[in-house]
C-alpha cells in the first residue's frame, strides 16, 4: 500500500519521468554531490545527481562507475555548459547510459541537447525566466528546473515563489517543471506540487545527510547557521558578468570578492577574454569549495548553503530525509 497516495498522485508525471520513488532531486553539489550520496538519495526514493563541476572526463567516468556500483536505481548528471570538455563530458555519460543530464551555469552551447538525446538520455535544463523556459523547451529540453535566488551555490535574481507564479501556470500543464530554491519542508512541497510543478530539487537539505562525505566541521558549520547566514556573494565589476552565489558569510566570501578584482584587472589589461575569466571565477569556487566540504575549512573555504540551512538541525540518512519530506508533503495535502 502507498504510504502517500496524494503526493504520489501529484508526483506521478515527475516520477515516470525521473524513473524514481518520488520526484524528487537532489541539487547537484560540487564536492557533496558524489557517489556516496547520489547512491544513497537514489536508494532512497529520490533522484541523485552527480556534480560534475570542473571534473575531467575521466574523472567523470570514475564517478559514475563509482556510482553504479553502489545503485541499481537511476540517477542522474550534472554537467556545467562552460566546461571546455563539455561534449567530452557527454560522451561519458553516453558510454554509461546515463539516464539523465542536466545542464547548468548557462545556456547549452549549440549541438549539447542534440548530442544528448541522440544517445537516448533525457536533458534538463535551468529556466531563470519564462521567455528562456519557453525557448529551451522549443530547443529539446525535456524538462525544467525553475531556481529561485533562495538557493545555495550560483543563483538567479528571482525568488522562487515568483518564478513559480510567473512559470508553472504558463508551462507546467504541457511540460515537466521542477521547483527549487529555499526548500526544506514536505509542505512547501505540497504547495508546488499544487500549483502544476512536477516535483522538486533540494540542495541543502541532503548536504548534511550520513552518507554525505562532508567534512564534520562542514555540517556543523550548517547546523549552527538560520536563514540570514546564508548570503549571496557581491558583484565587483559589472564588466565581469559573474554569477551570484550563496554561502555562509566568513572569510572566504571576502577572499572572493578580491578574486573578482584580481579576474577584473586580467580583463582590462586583455591578459585573458571573458570565456577564460569567467572559468577563473568558477576554479575559484571548485576549490574554495573543496576546502569547506572536504578539508573542513569554514573560514576561508566556501560554504555554498541555501537559506533552507536553519532547517538543517542534525545528520540523518538520505532515505529518512525523503520519508520526512513525503510524510510532511502528505499530511499538507491532507492525506494524514
Amino acid at each position: 500500500m502507498n504510504p502517500y497516495p496524494k503526493s504520489s498522485a501529484l508526483m506521478r508525471r515527475g516520477a515516470e519521468f525521473l524513473g524514481s520513488e518520488h520526484a524528487i532531486l537532489c541539487g547537484a553539489m560540487s564536492w557533496v554531490s558524489e557517489r556516496h550520496l547520489v547512491a544513497a538519495i537514489s536508494n532512497g526514493g529520490g533522484f541523485g545527481v552527480i556534480a560534475c563541476g570542473a571534473m575531467t572526463p575521466e574523472l567523470l567516468d570514475a564517478e559514475i562507475a563509482g556510482t553504479k556500483a553502489l545503485t541499481g536505481k537511476p540517477f542522474g548528471v550534472n554537467l556545467i555548459t562552460m566546461h571546455p570538455q563539455l561534449f567530452e563530458l557527454i560522451e561519458v555519460c553516453a558510454r554509461h547510459a546515463v539516464t539523465h543530464v542536466v545542464l547548468a551555469g548557462g545556456l547549452p552551447p549549440k549541438g549539447s541537447v542534440e548530442a544528448i538525446k541522440e544517445k537516448g538520455a533525457k536533458v534538463i535544463c535551468f529556466a531563470p525566466t519564462l521567455a528562456l523556459g519557453k525557448k529551451l523547451l522549443r530547443s529539446g529540453a525535456d524538462a525544467l528546473v525553475i531556481e529561485g535566488m533562495e538557493a545555495g551555490g550560483h543563483i538567479g535574481p528571482v525568488a522562487t515563489s515568483v518564478l513559480a507564479q510567473e512559470i508553472l501556470p504558463e508551462l507546467a500543464a504541457d511540460s515537466l517543471v521542477f521547483v527549487a530554491g529555499g526548500i526544506g519542508r514536505g509542505d512547501m512541497i505540497a504547495r508546488y506540487l499544487e500549483m502544476g510543478a512536477a516535483g522538486v530539487q533540494l540542495g541543502t537539505r541532503f548536504a548534511c545527510a550520513s552518507e554525505s562525505i562532508a567534512h564534520p566541521a562542514f555540517k556543523q558549520a550548517f547546523f549552527r547557521a538560520s536563514a540570514r547566514d546564508a548570503v549571496a556573494s557581491v558583484q565587483v565589476d559589472p564588466r565581469l558578468p559573474v554569477i551570484p552565489v550563496r554561502a555562509l558569510k566568513n572569510k572566504g566570501t571576502e577572499e572572493f570578492t578580491a578574486k573578482q578584482r584580481e579576474v577584473a584587472v586580467l580583463l582590462d589589461a586583455g591578459k585573458v577574454d571573458m570565456g577564460e575569466a569567467q572559468l577563473q571565477i568558477e576554479h575559484y569556487w571548485a576549490g574554495a569549495l573543496r576546502r569547506a566540504v572536504i578539508d573542513g575549512d569554514v573560514e576561508n573555504g566556501s560554504l555554498m548553503a541555501g537559506q533552507s540551512v536553519g532547517m538543517v538541525k542534525a545528520e540523518e540518512p538520505a532515505a529518512a530525509i525523503i520519508a520526512a519530506l513525503m510524510e510532511e508533503c502528505e499530511a499538507a495535502l491532507g492525506g494524514r
